[in-house]
This record gives C-alpha cells, structure tokens and sequence, in this order.
C-alpha cells in the first residue's frame, strides 16, 4: 500500500516558461516534509489509511493532552495540520513513522489540490451568483436585486434550488486536474499550473488525481 498524496502550504504564485517562450501562471506549493502518525488497516478499522502529518514547528503547550499522548505514540513531534489519506494498491508497505516527500510527484503528473477557499463575508447575488443586475439609469429602482423567486400563481412557492444573497467562500474546494509543472525535492516545492483555492499560507491536500485523463 502506498500513499497518494502530501500535505502543504500555499506560497504564492508565479510564472514559469516552456520551452517554446510561452508563459504559464503556476502556483508554489511547499509539499512536505510528512510523517505518518497513524496507520489504518483493513482488518482493524475497515479501510486502509494513513493519517499524515505535516512537520512545521508548534509550541508543545498549545497542544492538548490527547493530542501529546497521539504524538508520542508514533514518537513523533506535535504537529499542527493533520489529514487523512487512503492508500493505494502497491508493494510498498507504508508504516507509522516513514516520512512522505515532495519526491514522489514528478513534472508531468496531473493533481487534485483541495483547501478552504477565501471567506468573502456576506455578499449579494451579483457578485455571488453572477446574477446580470436591472438598469442602471432611466430612473430603474431594480440594480442588484435578486429579481423574481417564485412565481405567484403557480407554483405559490420559493423555487427550489433558487439562490440567494448570504456567505460566500470559506468553503472546502477542490481544484481538479492540475498539472505538475517542476518538483524540487530538495526544498519541498512543487509548482502547479494554474491557481489553487484559499490564501497564501493555507493548509492544502494534494493528491494524485483519479479522473485524469
């Protein structure tokens, strides 16, 4: 069994360029280093897993006793960003303590990245929901208004699935089908093309995507 993913930080983004002169946005994710604190196994807990964390320094008083005791039992160091990753069919067998790298993407593979996305606050339906907007001019009093939620004859109700003004962003997202532009292992880089959700500084999942084709 093997892993599929790592764990990372957003850092920015930037521009690299092909071969041919052109140029690609890609995005500059720290991928690593990890450890794998916990181990799940078919016959103990009905799947296979691991649960990995990703190494960055924490204060040892900011983390509860559980959470110490969790630690100490894999004899590793308290950690701040914990994520679940299933396992893949493979020879390698992956046991708690074995430290997981950038090293094992390589330019050309295609990712899925999940994080939270940026948290917009309250916002209306224009920039929620893209809807058009009335006239500006000509003495309209219909400019950002959601416009027209329910017919009343029929069906005498709010459509369902009808959207409204309310929060936006701050969501689990899931960028798809990423591709892998450079991988350096020595400084746990890895550089996706395109843009990535959440800030710079986020916590990020990056797998090895299943629907690429």
């Amino acid at each position: 069994m093997a892993v599929n993913g790592i764990l990372g930080i957003k850092l920015g983004m930037t521009q690299v360029f092909t071969d041919d002169g052109a140029v690609e946005p890609c995005t500059v994710l720290q991928a690593g280093p990890c450890v794998v604190v916990q181990r799940r196994t078919q016959e103990k807990d009905g799947y296979d897993a691991v649960q990995l964390g990703l190494v960055e320094f924490i204060k040892p008083q900011r983390v509860n006793k559980p959470m110490t005791g969790h630690f100490k039992k894999a004899e590793a160091a308290p950690m701040r960003f914990l994520r679940e990753l299933r396992l893949e069919e493979s020879a390698d067998a992956t046991q708690v303590g074995e430290r997981v790298l950038a090293d094992r993407f390589a330019a050309g593979e295609i990712v899925d990245v999940t994080g939270v996305s940026k948290g917009r606050g309250f916002a209306g339906g224009v920039k929620r929901w893209h809807y058009r907007g009335g006239d500006a001019t000509h003495g309209s009093m219909f400019h950002r208004a959601p416009g027209g939620i329910g017919a009343s004859s029929f069906p005498s109700r709010v459509w369902k699935g009808q959207k409204f003004p309310g929060h936006m962003g701050n969501a689990r997202v899931t960028a798809k089908n990423l591709t892998v532009v450079k991988v350096d292992a020595e400084e746990n880089l890895i550089l996706v093309r395109g843009s990535v959700p959440g800030p710079n500084g986020s916590y990020l999942v990056i797998r090895k995507a299943k629907g690429a084709k």
